[in-house]
């Protein structure tokens, strides 16, 4: 009941953001019917940006325009900018209700209107999920390994019945968040922000990979019974470095576990170059080793930097393109001011306004 009315309230926060008026809460609100149905060319390749942050940055007073100063909504910014799809992060009970499954309904149905592409990225957290930290949702804490299967089962299912339910059509979805050491490990974050002890019922990569296996084949499977069509993911971060992601396939492989697409994430930083011939070699690499293509699902760079970032993009664009078997690359978080949620500084605006690292997505 209280994720249900964090969802009300979130659909309503943007009904302010959007319209500028809004009418009392209303107790038996129910969503719009869904969206008129957009053609959509899925064969393309995949030139896009996650924006999760946006309905809380909208909420704090930040807008967003093009380089001469039109005010737009970010997600129509986006398209302007030649992206054709959108990424959206799912956590299970968040703080203040952002990404929870409401707040992500109001995202997608803007990129569905748009006639953009969407890519789901389920944390299975309430909060972020990384390499470093795998928290499992506090309502989970108890369960045991077949009570977390069943918890991914139904928390993907029910997000996804609720995009479903409103006419959005989801194209790919992420099982985990950069998964590299296993999901579902931890439970609970120490005070300066690093994982706590790891529980006996996780999914560590080297603790417990059967588990990790089963986690990822329950979200794999959960996915296939509402969108049958989706492609699934599994996304290790260093994309750069071959055997972080040679791990996980092969622990997956081992125990049967179920995806489609090799997920990458590539933060290059001063030494792009190398890194990120070496994340392109690697796609290749990955391809010919499993046999599955890989979508480039998170890049970044400094955003003050906004000529080297473009010439970065430009050759990862072009470059994992031209390999036949990467599907797309994704900026994160791109609209984030400097300095946003503690310290990010590889977004691509500068004062609500894009920088030139993003032409790369129209060239």
């Amino acid at each position: 009941m209280k994720r249900k009315k964090d969802m009300l309230l979130t659909l309503m926060a943007a009904a302010l953001l959007m319209g500028g008026c809004a009418e009392e809460p209303n107790p038996d609100y129910t969503p719009a019917e869904p969206a008129a149905p957009v053609e959509i060319d899925r064969t393309a390749f995949a030139r896009g940006a996650d924006i999760s942050w946006v309905t809380q940055l909208e909420s704090e007073g930040n807008t967003f325009a093009t380089a001469d100063g039109v005010t737009m909504e970010c997600t129509a910014l986006m398209k302007t900018l030649g992206m054709n799809a959108i990424r959206l992060r799912v956590w299970v009970d968040p703080e203040g209700g952002w990404c929870s499954e409401g707040d992500v309904l109001v995202k997608a149905r803007r990129a569905q209107a748009l006639g953009m592409r969407l890519m789901i990225d389920f944390h299975y957290s309430d909060t972020w999920a990384d390499p470093g930290k795998q928290v499992i949702p506090a309502a989970w804490l108890d369960l045991d390994a077949e009570g977390l299967k069943q918890a991914v089962a139904d928390h993907t299912k029910e997000v996804l019945s609720l995009l479903k339910a409103n006419g959005v059509e989801v194209e790919w979805v992420q099982v985990g968040n950069e998964t590299t050491n296993g999901m579902l490990r931890h439970l609970s974050l120490n005070a300066d922000g690093t994982a706590g002890e790891e529980s006996t019922v996780g999914g560590g990569l080297r603790s417990n990979p059967a588990n990790y296996a089963a986690y990822t084949t329950a979200g794999y499977d959960a996915v296939k019974e509402i969108y049958p069509d989706a492609k699934v993911i599994v996304h290790v971060d260093r994309g750069h470095t071959v055997s972080y992601a040679r791990n996980v396939f092969n622990a997956l492989e081992a125990y049967g576990g179920k995806y489609d697409i090799i997920g990458l994430s590539l933060y290059p930083g001063a030494d792009w170059e190398s890194l990120t011939q070496s994340c392109v070699g690697n796609i290749m690499t990955l391809y010919n080793e499993f046999g599955h293509d890989v979508m480039i699902c998170e890049v970044g760079m400094p955003w003050d930097d906004a000529a080297t970032a473009r010439e970065m993009l430009t050759y990862l664009i072009t470059n994992s393109r031209a390999t036949g078997h990467c599907l797309g690359v994704f900026y994160w978080e791109p609209e984030a001011p400097a300095g946003y949620n503690g310290g990010y500084t590889l977004g691509a605006f500068d004062n609500g306004r894009p920088t030139e690292a993003l032409d790369a997505f129209k060239e």
